[in-house]
C-alpha cells in the first residue's frame, strides 16, 4: 500500500467564484478522488490553515509520497514544514510538486535555485509532448497530451538539469517548456508536472490523472533504509586490503 498525503492551499477555491466553480471542494479532493480509485493507493490530504498546515511529524512519517500544489500563500509555508519536508524526502519520501508549485519554499529548497520562468494567462492550447516513453511516469499514454485551454509556462526555467526529461510543452503562442522533470534527492525521488492552473479544469482530464497516478507510483520507492546513517545503524570500519597483490 502507498500512502499519499496531498497538501494544496485551498485558498482560490474559497475566495474566488471561477476558480471556485470549478473545484467547489477543492484541487486536493479532485486530486484525491482521482488517486483513491486504485486499492493500491490510501490517500488523504492537507491544506495551508490546518494546523502546522496537516503536514505533523506523525502524517509525514506515514507518508510515502507528498503532492504539493500551492500558487498564492508561498510565503505562508512556516520554514519549519519546509525543514521536515526536506528531511523526509531526503531518507526516502516521493515527492510531486504540481503547476505553480515550482516557486513553493519546498521545490527550491530542494533545487536550490529560483525555479523562476516566463508564464502568460490566456487559454491557449496545449500540447504536452512524451519526449520519454519508456519512463515508468509515460506509461500508457500516446504521444502527446492535448489540454484545450492552458495557462502558459515558457522557458527559460531556473531549474538543476533534471535526472530524467519526461514531457515537453508547446503552446499556441509558439513557447516551449520543459512541463515534466524528475530528480533525486538523497534517497527520495521527485518529479514536477506543470499542467493544472486553478482557473481551468485540468485535474479532471484523465490522461492528466494518468501521469499523476504514474507519478505517485514511481515516486513511492522507498530507498534503501540499510544504509549507515539512515536508520542510525552502527558505523562499521572495514578493513583495506593493501594494495597490489
Amino acid at each position: 500500500m502507498i500512502n499519499v498525503t496531498i497538501f494544496n492551499e485551498f485558498i482560490h477555491e474559497r475566495e474566488n467564484e471561477t476558480v471556485r466553480r470549478i473545484y467547489p471542494d477543492g484541487i486536493h479532493q479532485v486530486l484525491a478522488a482521482g488517486l483513491s480509485q486504485h486499492d493500491d493507493l490510501a490517500v488523504r490530504t492537507a491544506t495551508l490553515e490546518e494546523p502546522e498546515h496537516g503536514l505533523t511529524e506523525a502524517v509525514l512519517a506515514q507518508t510515502d509520497v507528498l503532492l504539493w500544489w500551492g500558487h498564492g500563500a508561498h510565503a505562508r509555508v512556516a520554514d519549519t514544514i519546509v525543514d521536515r519536508i526536506q528531511a523526509r524526502v531526503l531518507t526516502g519520501m516521493g515527492l510531486i510538486v504540481l503547476h505553480s508549485g515550482h516557486h513553493s519554499k519546498v521545490f527550491k529548497r530542494l533545487m536550490g535555485t529560483s525555479c523562476g520562468l516566463t508564464w502568460r494567462e490566456a487559454g491557449e492550447k496545449e500540447r504536452l509532448w512524451v519526449v520519454n516513453p519508456a519512463h515508468p511516469i509515460a506509461h500508457g499514454l500516446n504521444r502527446f497530451i492535448e489540454i484545450p485551454s492552458a495557462e502558459m509556462y515558457g522557458e527559460f526555467f531556473d531549474i538543476p538539469d533534471p535526472d530524467e526529461l519526461i514531457f515537453i510543452s508547446w503552446f499556441e503562442g509558439g513557447d516551449v517548456f520543459r512541463s515534466g522533470a524528475t530528480w533525486r534527492r538523497g534517497q527520495g525521488r521527485i518529479f514536477y508536472f506543470r499542467p493544472g492552473h486553478e482557473t481551468y479544469p485540468i485535474y479532471y482530464q484523465p490522461e492528466v490523472q494518468q501521469v499523476i497516478l504514474n507519478g505517485v507510483r514511481w515516486a513511492a520507492f522507498r530507498g534503501n533504509n540499510t544504509v549507515t546513517g539512515i536508520n542510525n545503524a552502527p558505523n562499521v570500519k572495514v578493513p583495506l586490503e593493501p594494495i597490489g597483490r
